[in-house]
């Protein structure tokens, strides 16, 4: 099945190299405004391939993504010195309206799979720009940050991330909600179980590791400039969920009619995503606190998307 990825900086490429050390999908097809980067993407991801996988990945154009089942969309402009965040979406739903054009000209049928930040407005615009259902424009959204929660209560309990069953909803952004209230750790309520093996999740504790997973973007982007491991990682998981009808439940973002009284608004909560884009969403008990957080979280978020002009 093909896949394709508008914009192959950072972010798509890894996306791409994580696919196809992954074995997702059967091709990959990498598009960029810079043809020329395009190609040497295409390049390097396709000779490691022998080594996992028999996907093949090459350079196009527009054209080259018809019968694309899903769509990655990583493009974007970055923010000039002394530019305001609504000048930045500005700009970056001006290429957009550029991209989805040439996306949906070639792939009509394909799902829009969202990358780039703003993420969660840029969601937003591409739903509207696109005309395309809200279950079939899917942002990574807090998938990363969710993958974060979950391996810093693993260090902290001692158990593998995969039997943390924790969500952080929200924003992708300073104002996501870590959410404690419903997070297990096997069968088990998380804080009954770190008491249990005597590692207790006392309040400071969940503080500092909820304030780790916010700032841990800054802290790779101060040590190494951007993140981009970790989101390609997370972009290919919902793409292989998308493309094998996983229905896998993933904190993804997707655009909704109202979330706590915040009305025409793009976040995360946990989703099942399978082959026709998001099936259903699910809203994890929350106490009132943590609904009071996410309110506040759809409050910034829309902010920013209902000032936007389409």
């Amino acid at each position: 099945m093909k896949i394709g990825i508008v914009g192959t900086g950072m972010v798509g490429s890894a996306a791409g190299y994580a696919m196809a050390l992954m074995g997702v999908g059967t091709e990959i097809v990498l598009v960029d405004a810079s043809h020329a980067l395009a190609l040497a993407q295409a390049q390097d991801i396709s000779h490691a391939t022998p080594f996992a996988s028999t996907i093949g990945v090459h350079a196009g154009e527009y054209a080259d993504l018809d019968g694309a089942a899903v769509v990655i969309i990583a493009a974007g402009v970055s923010q000039k010195p002394g530019e305001d965040r609504l000048a930045l979406l500005e700009r970056n739903v001006a290429v957009f309206r550029s991209v989805i054009s040439g996306v949906m000209k070639a792939a009509p049928d394909a799902i829009l799979l969202i990358a780039t930040n703003p993420l969660d407005v840029m969601t937003f615009a591409a739903q509207r720009i696109s005309g395309l259902p809200p279950e079939r424009v899917i942002g990574s959204g807090t998938i990363l940050d969710t993958a974060r929660f979950r391996s810093l209560l693993g260090d902290h309990l001692g158990i593998a991330p995969s039997s943390v069953h924790a969500y952080v909803l929200g924003e992708h952004g300073d104002s996501e909600v870590a959410v404690w209230s419903s997070a297990m750790a096997g069968s088990v309520p998380i804080v009954s179980f770190a008491q249990q093996i005597g590692r207790p999740l006392d309040e400071a504790t969940r503080v500092r590791i909820a304030e780790e997973v916010r700032r841990a973007a800054y802290t790779i982007i101060e040590g190494k400039g951007a993140t981009w491991y970790g989101i390609g990682a997370g972009l290919a998981c919902i793409v292989r969920a998308i493309i094998d009808d996983e229905r896998a439940v993933l904190s993804v973002c997707q655009v909704s009619d109202e979330i706590e009284g915040v009305r025409d608004i793009a976040l995360s909560l946990p989703r099942i995503v399978g082959r026709e884009g998001i099936i259903a969403t699910l809203m994890p008990d929350l106490d009132q606190a943590e609904r009071a957080a996410l309110k506040h979280s759809a409050g910034v978020i829309s902010g920013f998307s209902s000032k936007l002009s389409f």
